[in-house]
């Protein structure tokens, strides 16, 4: 899929979407959590030092906040207390004159629960969100926040794939919380697409009573998506793919799951109908439902259409969970379209033992051919190397193994000429009892 490339150059503002409603009540709180906090963190890729601007916006799109600042060359800035307003609930769009990414966590109140996805450097007139849920199985409901970070006001639809409709009108700089649950839909798990005059951001959040998830939207699928980690039986952490038809015409698509730390190699077929989604990975790892996997062994590896009937375009959100409901653990990160892969990936947050926390990095060849592959941390020698086949993942835990408290940044780079990766990094802490787990895309450069 085209996603909309996850960093800004030179004067390109970054848009990302949050909420920040600290210190409501369960009465104000329409999602399934009676208050929320956004962190931001903000990753210089470039050699030159930063000069960014982060922009505050209300929900009616007035300026509640302007902070400028400097990020030094191949650093980050976490912004853990926004300069707005207790309760405030808004979006925020990030200016630099250097090439920046930014992530942002988004969490309840207690701390308790979160999910992270990255900001969009551009917005798109179609985004398709392929998970969304209205009182599902375990008591879990969807909502999503609609930026418009455009200079003039957009009008917007939003068409669910079980038939509801739903028009606005975005003020310039505006945004905007769907919340599924108060909508009447006719389905428990269902899909969106959003259209609109301007180019709008979108960010969906996946919640039960105790864990959250978050994901971007799509602004378009590919025919062959990748997903760089699947998991099943490992440790508790299981995988589901919500596979969205975002194309007119029904097709049925084989998913190729290729081992990396654990299993083996196995397929599963289903049919998408157009504007539909289907769920791939969990039943056929658990019970071997459409597919040649084998139910209830454990698997650690990565996911790519190989067959997709008629071409259609797919796009699809990669959810892990460990747990029942309330689930323990859960985190979601979007596919990959692999023409729009590069030969180096980057990413801003890893850790080993701070705080708790550590990371895993999971890097995909999906180029034609074989390449080796290096990863290097700042600040440290420690190095992580290996030699990908296509599809295959190199799949790496930092625990223990860099530093007690470290905190940076990681660069991947493929050596083949021609070589295409993909990447996503997962965020751990050491024995928590509560949902501190999240996903993010490496940013592709």
């Amino acid at each position: 899929m085209k996603r909309k490339q996850r960093f800004a150059f030179v004067t390109v503002a970054l848009a990302l979407v949050f909420a920040f409603v600290i210190g409501y009540s369960h009465t104000h709180a329409q999602g399934q959590f009676p208050g929320y906090k956004s962190t931001i963190q903000t990753y210089n890729m470039s050699q030159s030092t930063a000069n960014i601007i982060l922009a505050f916006y209300r929900q009616d799109g007035s300026l509640e906040k302007t902070l400028t600042d400097i990020i030094e060359r191949d650093r980050s800035k976490i912004y853990f207390t926004l300069p707005v307003q207790e309760g405030f609930s808004g979006s925020v769009v990030i200016s630099s004159d250097q090439p920046v990414a930014a992530l942002s966590n988004m969490m309840n109140s207690a701390l308790t629960a979160g999910g992270t996805y990255v900001g969009e450097s551009q917005g798109s007139t179609t985004v398709y969100l392929p998970l969304l849920m209205a009182n599902s199985d375990g008591g879990f409901n969807s909502w999503f926040a609609l930026q418009n970070p455009n200079p003039s006001s957009t009008n917007v639809t939003v068409n669910y794939s079980d038939g509801i409709t739903t028009d606005i009108t975005l003020a310039a700089y505006a945004s905007h919380n769907f919340y599924q649950k108060q909508e009447s839909h006719t389905s428990n798990l269902f899909s969106a697409k959003v259209t609109s005059d301007e180019p709008v951001v979108v960010v969906a959040f996946l919640e039960d009573t105790a864990s959250m998830a978050a994901y971007n939207g799509f602004a378009s699928g590919a025919v062959n998506p990748a997903m760089p980690l699947v998991n099943a039986n490992n440790n508790g952490i299981n995988t589901d793919i919500q596979m969205q038809n975002t194309g007119d015409t029904d097709t049925t698509v084989t998913v190729s799951y290729m081992p990396s730390a654990a299993g083996s190699a196995c397929t599963e077929t289903q049919t998408i109908a157009a504007g539909q989604s289907v769920t791939f990975a969990g039943r056929a790892f658990e019970s071997g439902v459409n597919s040649t996997c084998s139910g209830g062994d454990k698997f650690i590896g990565s996911g790519y259409v190989t067959t997709n009937s008629a071409s259609q375009p797919l796009a699809a959100v990669v959810s892990q969970r460990t747990g029942s409901s309330p689930l323990t653990q859960f985190a979601a990160y979007g596919s990959f379209d692999p023409d729009d892969a590069t030969s180096a990936v980057r990413m801003p947050t890893i850790n080993d033992r701070n705080a708790g926390f550590f990371t895993s990095v999971n890097v995909m060849n999906v180029g034609s051919s074989e390449t080796a592959v290096a990863c290097s941390f700042t600040d440290t020698t420690y190095t992580v190397t290996g030699t990908l086949q296509p599809n295959e993942t190199l799949t790496d835990l930092q625990a223990n193994k860099i530093q007690d408290g470290y905190v940076g940044s990681a660069t991947c780079t493929a050596t083949a000429d021609g070589a295409k990766i993909i990447a996503v990094v997962n965020q751990l802490k050491t024995g928590a009892t509560d949902d501190q787990f999240q996903v993010y895309e490496a940013i592709n450069q």
